[in-house]
């Protein structure tokens, strides 16, 4: 099944027999608090307008337990994520459509957890929101209750253990922009730099200027050139699991496997008996 839907598939399916769940996950990494400015409402943007028929999901809320010791954007708790997305309408036998503002970032993140909690059948509208061309609607429409139930499964996701053991044994991709992993520069956690044996795969090379997502083939080509080959263990991480998972729906859309380190540099940096690499090279 592709991972990615075009807006005028989507616009297509709305119309069918059997339509898909829209959540509109609307987020932004903000560091306007530090600046002191109000952070992004993606509430407030979704009932500005939003593709009709869509219910708004909270990403720090819903699809993330509190910041703590596990990272900024730790697992949600699998009874309050389930019931979440059972008060948003989603069934397991429904097909679901995500989108967010254009980046899909949010969007992946909600597709990874769907997909890894056992929902068949969940997509992401390549490009967001600005891909939309109908009209869209204020209205907060409470959909019937659905009734997914989130079974995690035994693979797709890792620990930070997991994550040093695949940087050596396998391949694990550092997917933030270069600077953060050469720690050139670190905004946001204790320290710069990445994993040992990680390599750099900045997300932002996953989309073309348009921000859709590049070809399978071009994605295919982009992920073999950073050392992915047949049975190769693969995984990703970012800062707090949020870019990572559009890395692992790119991998899955040029039909490569891959696990998130959910954790990622925000768990990692935050321990400092843990090793941490600087510069370009993977050690």
């Amino acid at each position: 099944m592709n991972a990615i839907i075009s807006a005028s598939e989507l616009a297509s399916e709305l119309t069918g027999e059997n339509p898909p769940v829209l959540l509109d996950v609307r987020w932004q990494l903000s560091l306007a608090k530090s600046a002191g400015e109000p952070p992004f409402d993606g509430r407030a943007a979704y009932e500005a307008g939003h593709i009709p028929g869509a219910v708004y999901v909270d990403l720090d809320r819903e699809l993330a337990s509190a910041p703590g010791t596990h990272g900024r954007h730790p697992l949600p708790d699998l009874a309050e994520f389930g019931a979440a997305m059972r008060r948003s309408g989603v069934s397991s036998g429904t097909p679901v459509v995500v989108y967010d503002g254009g980046q899909c970032w949010a969007a992946a993140r909600a597709w990874w957890l769907l997909r890894w909690t056992g929902h068949p059948d969940v997509r992401v509208l390549d490009g967001g929101l600005p891909t939309w061309e109908g009209p869209l609607e204020t209205a907060v429409r409470t959909p019937a209750e659905g009734d997914f139930e989130p079974t995690p499964a035994a693979t797709g996701l890792l620990d930070a253990d997991g994550a040093a053991a695949l940087a050596r044994s396998g391949l694990l991709l550092d997917a933030r922009a270069g600077e953060r992993y050469r720690g050139e520069v670190e905004p946001i956690d204790r320290v710069g730099g990445h994993i040992p044996g990680a390599v750099s795969a900045p997300t932002n090379e996953n989309v073309g200027s348009d921000g859709r997502f590049l070809p399978a083939e071009e994605l295919a080509d982009r992920f073999k050139s950073l050392g992915v080959s047949e049975g190769t263990e693969i995984g990703v991480y970012c800062g707090s699991g949020v870019s990572a998972a559009h890395q692992v729906l790119a991998l899955a859309a040029a039909g490569i496997p891959a696990a998130l380190y959910v954790g990622s540099w925000s768990e990692w940096s935050s321990d400092p008996s843990r090793a941490v690499a600087v510069g370009p090279d993977p050690q």
